[in-house]
């Protein structure tokens, strides 16, 4: 999905922790292309230059103020189409970009207006997974998403340098992970929003390269939600949850409704 055309359908609070899910989501019609040679031509992921992940060309997230990457922006000579969103409630901000001759790939995020908080990258595929593991390790958690029929995402999460990064799979029945695995796209994010997107996320342990379907099959390591013994959430657990979020949604319609009449 277009980065703009999610900007426009949701409001900008942990903008891309959502964007990063909504981009491989199956859910855009027709199904997005994960690989693209126009998206941004950067392998700075591997290359450590000019600076090294969750550093990109100066801007580090929750380090450097809104108005400094603004201008870094601005004086990059080799992006372009600088396009700024903002919400007036809440004062956050949202910057999307592309290199010169590609097309939307980029978007930086602020949640205060004060300080770069979130950073997404969508990837020419210059990038591969073996490249990545030589020069960061081993991920320690992943998330598969299926996008199309001969398209889908594992997300590979290091938490140590608040990084995500996005590895292309020929679909979920024959799709595998291996070294020439093409990396697509790259999310840096504040340590605070690393610990929540661990916190709110269904993951596997990464136990190496393998299959869509060897992962898929032996069920969710961490989930946000209670699980039985080494599976995933039960019917059950999935069940009451929705159902609390149901009763949670009655009080809070029930209590605004008694706010309403009191105030008449």
């Amino acid at each position: 999905m277009p980065l703009r055309k999610v900007l426009s359908r949701m409001k900008l609070r942990h903008l891309l922790i959502v964007i990063a899910l909504a981009f491989i989501a199956a859910s855009c019609s027709p199904p997005p292309e994960l690989r693209n040679p126009a998206y941004l031509n950067d392998t700075s992921l591997i290359s450590g230059e000019p600076c090294a992940a969750p550093c990109w060309r100066g801007i580090t997230p929750g380090e450097t103020s809104w108005s400094d990457a603004r201008s870094i922006l601005e004086d990059d000579s080799t992006i372009t189409d600088i396009q700024i969103q903002n919400e007036e409630e809440t004062g956050e901000i949202a910057a999307t970009f592309q290199r010169l001759d590609g097309i939307p790939c980029c978007l930086i995020y602020t949640e205060d207006g004060e300080q770069v908080d979130q950073m997404l990258f969508q990837l020419a595929p210059e990038i591969t997974l073996g490249e990545v593991i030589e020069t960061h390790g081993e991920p320690e958690f992943l998330s598969l998403s299926e996008v199309s029929a001969d398209q889908a995402a594992a997300a590979l999460y290091y938490p140590d340098i608040f990084t995500v990064v996005y590895a292309f799979l020929s679909g979920a029945e024959t799709g595998a992970l291996g070294e020439s695995s093409e990396i697509f796209a790259m999310l840096y994010v504040r340590p605070v929003d690393m610990e929540l997107v661990l916190q709110n996320s269904s993951l596997y342990n990464w136990t190496g390269y393998g299959t869509y379907q060897s992962y898929a099959e032996r069920g969710f390591d961490i989930t946000p939600v209670p699980t039985v013994e080494g599976g995933s959430p039960t019917p059950e657990d999935e069940a009451d949850e929705q159902s609390s979020d149901a009763d949670d949604d009655v009080e809070a319609d029930e209590a605004e409704a008694t706010a309403t009449a009191e105030g008449e």
